[in-house]
């Protein structure tokens, strides 16, 4: 997941220069407020829709004693429908107990059903309820993918500790919350019509790619910049990123349909088995960002990468017993912040601008001073006007010898203020940050 900082663009000073030509500006565009009078009424007064919503709780009496691989529940009704919850109580292959919602009648049911569910599940901390654990979902329940969940809901070490709460008197309790919606039909969905706004086709494994994409153009300043990159008319899409970029906002703003990213990855040099590939997201913004700012010298709009993107922060050691400082000024284009540990982004900013001790066999050697006791940390000097947050989701295990996805419940506020109460420690200047979420970059 990627946060961006937006504040409004009317300070720049060369405003003016970067917008687009009166044919591209007349009128509300896709991504202002503005929309016709109908569709406004349309979006302020939806049909209510009365959806099936029922909670079930199901507890488990002698736990630790089952010899089972895998548990269901009892058979509970929601919209017509039966359910069950399932259950695996040492692990589905994994240390952690794994949960899903079970169709309990799949077996029985006729060809190409389908059924659409939002839902929750919980194991209850029967000591203190704020310490339950309750992960939320939605899926679209057919014969191949009748049941649903989380194969890594919890530790089974949290679970089994008796001092946790998790088990009282040997018994597990559960509680599902279901709600049963109309099932979606997807092929006759119009989301211009909907939303205003149409997405980016897939091309195989380019689901970070569309979200990186889509985030860059509702950047009004960035989409009015490539707006402004010069191309010629001999210039071809496939192989001018500038070109195929213009193309791909363009669409983006005024068709009625998906657009696809072809053009795009081949001006990328990409292959097929490019666009197959997991690629890592913050790379391709770094290296999209580069070739940009590149293309953009000589041009009117020289310096946008820059201007919209690049922080500063200090680098310092401080000796504790003489007085000593070394400080050593950096940008920054993006950060990349600890999800693990972090329940929200200013626990993640806390840890980011943690205070390092510098002594025993790690002191540090101070120019005059010799080895000395000290202090290693980072302070923020500005912040830019788009400010780009890389959560750290993947960790490499080394037992497993492979990169494993980070699951925790992660919190940001759509207002990040990093000068509240006495957070003013992550700045040398106090700066005020507004954050928009977007689309998580890396599923």
């Amino acid at each position: 997941m990627t946060l961006m900082t937006t504040p409004p663009i009317d300070q720049q000073e060369d405003e003016e220069m970067l917008v687009p030509h009166s044919d591209l500006v007349e009128g509300p565009q896709p991504m202002e407020v503005a929309q016709p009078e109908a569709a406004a009424t349309t979006v302020e007064n939806p049909p209510a829709e009365e959806i099936p919503t029922l909670k079930f709780t199901w507890s488990t009496q002698g736990f630790t004693r089952l010899n089972v691989r895998k548990l269901y529940s009892d058979i509970f009704v929601v919209g017509d429908y039966k359910w069950r919850i399932l259950i695996f109580p040492k692990g589905n292959n994994v240390d952690h107990l794994s949960m899903y919602l079970d169709v309990a009648d799949a077996a029985s049911l006729p060809y190409g059903w389908s059924r659409y569910s939002q839902f929750s599940l919980a194991v209850v901390n029967q000591m203190n309820s704020k310490y339950s654990i309750r992960k939320e979902t939605q899926h679209q329940f057919n014969a191949r993918e009748s049941d649903w969940g989380f194969t890594s809901f919890m530790p089974l070490s949290e679970l089994y500790d008796p001092t946790r709460g998790y088990l009282v008197n040997d018994t597990l309790q559960i509680e599902a919350e279901v709600a049963v919606r109309k099932v979606l039909d997807y092929w006759s969905y119009d989301s211009k019509k909907e939303t205003g706004f149409v997405g980016l086709k897939n091309q195989g494994a380019t689901c970070y790619m569309n979200s990186l994409l889509q985030t860059l153009y509702h950047i009004p300043y960035f989409r009015k910049a490539v707006y402004h990159m010069p191309t010629t008319e001999s210039d071809a899409p496939t192989a001018s990123i500038p070109l195929a970029l213009q193309s791909l906002f363009y669409k983006l703003q005024y068709n009625d349909t998906r657009v696809g990213t072809k053009e795009l990855t081949k001006s990328f040099g990409w292959d097929t088995n490019d666009s197959f590939m997991q690629h890592d997201v913050q790379e391709l913004n770094r290296i999209l960002s580069e070739k940009l700012e590149d293309k953009m010298k000589g041009t009117v709009v020289e310096g946008t990468i820059q201007k919209l993107f690049e922080g500063h922060h200090m680098n310092y050691i401080e000796c504790i017993n003489v007085d000593y400082k070394s400080t050593r000024k950096e940008s920054f284009y993006d950060l990349q912040l600890d999800v693990k540990g972090c329940k929200d982004v200013y626990a993640s900013f806390d840890k980011y601008v943690e205070v390092e001790r510098l002594e025993g066999d790690n002191k540090y050697q101070a120019e005059g001073h010799g080895l000395q006791d000290a202090k290693k940390g980072v302070l923020f000097i500005d912040f830019p006007p788009v400010l780009q947050l890389q959560l750290k989701r993947f960790e490499y295990d080394f037992m497993r010898d492979t990169m494993v996805k980070i699951n925790d419940r992660y919190e940001f506020p759509l207002q990040l203020d990093l000068d509240r109460e006495n957070r003013n420690t992550y700045l040398l200047m106090l700066t005020r940050v507004f954050v928009i979420s977007t689309h998580s970059i890396v599923s």
